[in-house]
């Protein structure tokens, strides 16, 4: 693992992953502060979906069993956090918690708890795909079929199951609408909304290759980010799709991406009538929901050294981490605000959006 090489350096003192500090040197270390005591509290909520999950999981013998230990180990866990910020190595923020709830859950045994239900999601998506692609297609004027499919993205990206809330209306409902959702969005300015500055740049065809940190199965990679990606491919741009190497909640990884391009691929390795030999699948060497870009998988920082826009989609990796990342070339940064804590820190709405595009001044 090393640095994403479009960071700028030296990385040490340049870059910081987590946006929403939890903490400050002045804090007392030994007490838990009302941010961290909020997000703790975020991720024990996370518990019973993913105990539910758990126990289900039929690879797994004994899964009802280890599923309450899982949730008996990181409820624990959390409440350490609580009262000592030290107890656990450190203080808590939005990478530790998430990775000891995968360590505890890869230590018991389970690989991939939401398989299932990405599964399902990712057939549904495949399923509207062509429908999707066609509507785009059919918009002649370039800003507006950039708009909807940037809206497209948001709706797509709403199919997360790390959210507790949303996590409860996919079971309940089994699914939420991907063409009613990209329709129903909140209404403009978003929260973070640097759009038409971005549509002025797309116009102009600027950018040569773009690499995309990918997020979540189903409408979100489907029908969200491949009619984007194939859209840059027809306007003679090369895309790398970074993808997480394990599980985590409902996220794509390496090896589905591959298998979903695999089944809307024709026998000409087209995408609905474009080209994909510039299109390429990378393993970011992630296995979190979220994404600290000062380890990434040597793959990917080749593939991605020359590019010259880097585009981070969904909350885990372009809201919760790397909103203020500074790069060395053009960024994006696109995801829907799923997390009430979040909405406050921006000063948005639940369900907002945040569009953000940063210009490197050459």
């Amino acid at each position: 693992m090393i640095p994403f090489p479009l960071l700028p350096t030296p990385i040490e003192t340049s870059y910081r992953a987590c946006t929403i500090p939890y903490r400050f040197p002045s804090d007392n270390p030994g007490k838990a502060t009302p941010t961290e005591i909020s997000w703790i509290n975020v991720f024990a909520n996370s518990i019973p979906s993913f105990k539910k999950r758990a126990e289900s999981d039929t690879t797994v013998p004994d899964a009802p069993a280890k599923a309450e230990r899982f949730a008996e180990r990181y409820a624990g866990i959390l409440e350490d956090w609580k009262k000592d910020p030290e107890s656990h190595g450190g203080p808590p923020d939005g990478i530790s918690l998430g990775r000891v709830r995968e360590q505890i859950i890869r230590e018991l045994g389970f690989r991939d708890i939401f398989k299932k239900v990405k599964e399902e999601e990712n057939a549904k998506a495949i399923s509207l795909f062509p429908e999707v692609v066609s509507l785009s297609d059919a918009i002649e004027d370039e800003g507006e079929r950039l708009e909807n499919l940037v809206r497209g993205i948001f709706a797509g990206n709403i199919f997360d199951l790390g959210s507790a809330q949303l996590a409860e209306v996919f079971s309940r409902d089994g699914g939420i609408s991907f063409l009613d959702t990209s329709q129903n969005l909140v209404s403009r300015p978003w929260v973070i909304d640097d759009l038409e500055n971005f549509k002025a740049k797309w116009i102009k065809k600027r950018w040569k290759k773009a690499v995309i940190f990918v997020d979540n199965s189903g409408a979100d990679i489907i029908l969200g980010i491949l009619p984007f990606a194939r859209e840059m491919l027809r306007r003679g741009m090369q895309v790398v799709l970074a993808a997480n190497e394990l599980p985590s909640i409902n996220d794509v990884t390496y090896t589905e991406l591959t298998e979903i391009l695999s089944q809307l691929k024709d026998e000409n390795d087209q995408l609905i009538g474009v080209d994909t030999s510039n299109l390429l699948i990378a393993n970011s060497g992630n296995d979190l929901a979220v994404i600290d870009l000062s380890r990434v998988s040597q793959e990917l920082a080749y593939l991605s050294s020359d590019a010259d826009l880097v585009i981070l989609e969904g909350m885990g990796r372009g809201i919760e981490t790397n909103l203020y990342a500074q790069f060395k070339c053009d960024s994006l940064n696109i995801g829907m605000v799923k997390h009430l804590e979040v909405a406050e820190f921006l000063g948005g709405r639940l369900y907002d959006c945040v569009f953000k595009y940063s210009e490197v001044q050459t």
